[in-house]
């Protein structure tokens, strides 16, 4: 007797931004499964998958990021319990997607005495039952490292290049606002090599022990008369790309744009780009965009199609790096 199996692809988010998973499941063709959350009055969760995901792939997405009461804790939490009821339902493999990876600042020891909390994040979703993980534009590139087992790096760099060719005149200045972003803004700047993008970066200085506090101090580079585009991986308080924007515009530019994967907007940064020179603040949808957040300098783009060709990849065991022609991997 011949056993014929059937794959089966099940996609599931949390609550923290399901418009993004919904659009996702939209260029997947298929549904978007329920995962049946219960809140008690305690405040804990307990999800409940609604139907059978025995032997299905299982993808459960979720941004790591506080909105409507709960915090990016309670985000990360969620995932995690999600990812434990399917490994309990006898899922094959379940891929953790995480488009904003939480704690991923703390890659590191900064200093004595200090966690490195991007490396238990990764701990707890392999102890959950995630097989695979998937982010897009990592802090930085060693968190790849942190979990055990594949982790696809997705960047949106494609769609924020896109933008720039269709709103940008020529010969754009991509910036980076601190050495540590230099090779993005480079790839950026070649991958613009037909709108003649040039690329040019600003030096700053932390205060030691002094969190979200930066000093913009010089720009190495020819930004003279020119548009110039600050590139980074994520604005939290606003506090490095506005303080470049203002540098840059002293040093001659006459115009400024800054670009982000992940808009985290924490703290004093509306307030901040609000009242900045600021252009433009393009990012991308990797985390929900509340009302109260939507000022008029701020547009958002789409990375649900990535994700999508991501997941197909990984459903169909096939290359998820050809989506990027091997760039994704830094």
């Amino acid at each position: 007797m011949e056993k014929v199996t059937t794959k089966k692809l099940a996609l599931y988010t949390g609550r923290t931004h399901p418009a993004l998973a919904e659009e996702v499941a939209t260029h997947l063709g298929q549904g978007l499964g329920d995962p049946n959350i219960v809140e008690f009055s305690n405040g804990e969760i307990r999800p409940r998958f609604t139907e059978s995901v025995r032997g299905a792939d299982v993808f459960i997405m979720q941004s790591h990021y506080g909105i409507d009461d709960r915090s990016v804790n309670d985000s990360i939490m969620e995932q995690l319990t999600m990812i434990d009821a399917a490994s309990r339902a006898s899922a094959k493999r379940i891929t953790a997607v995480c488009p904003f990876y939480g704690y991923a600042r703390q890659d590191r020891k900064a200093e004595g005495r200090e966690p490195i909390t991007a490396r238990l994040v990764a701990d707890m979703f392999k102890a959950a039952g995630a097989k695979r993980m998937i982010s897009i534009d990592l802090h930085s590139g060693q968190i790849q490292g942190f979990f055990d087992g594949p982790v696809d790096h997705l960047t949106a760099a494609p769609v924020l290049e896109n933008y720039v060719r269709r709103q940008a005149p020529n010969a754009p200045v991509i910036v980076s606002p601190d050495s540590g972003r230099i090779k993005v803004a480079e790839r950026m700047a070649q991958h613009l090599h037909d709108c003649d993008a040039d690329i040019a970066f600003i030096y700053k200085r932390r205060p030691k022990g002094k969190a979200n506090v930066v000093e913009a101090k010089e720009v190495i580079g020819d930004v003279d008369g020119r548009l110039c585009i600050l590139t980074d991986d994520m604005i939290d308080t606003g506090g490095t790309i506005v303080s470049a924007a203002e540098i840059l515009l002293a040093r001659g530019a006459t115009e400024v744009w800054a670009m982000a994967t992940h808009g985290v907007l924490s703290g004093p940064a509306l307030d901040r780009l609000k009242n900045s020179p600021l252009a433009r603040v393009v990012l991308t949808n990797t985390l929900p965009l509340p009302p109260e957040k939507q000022i008029p300098q701020i547009e958002v783009l789409s990375v649900a199609e990535i994700i999508a060709e991501a997941l197909s990849a990984v459903f169909d065991d096939t290359s998820v790096s050809d989506i990027f022609d091997g760039e994704n991997l830094a």
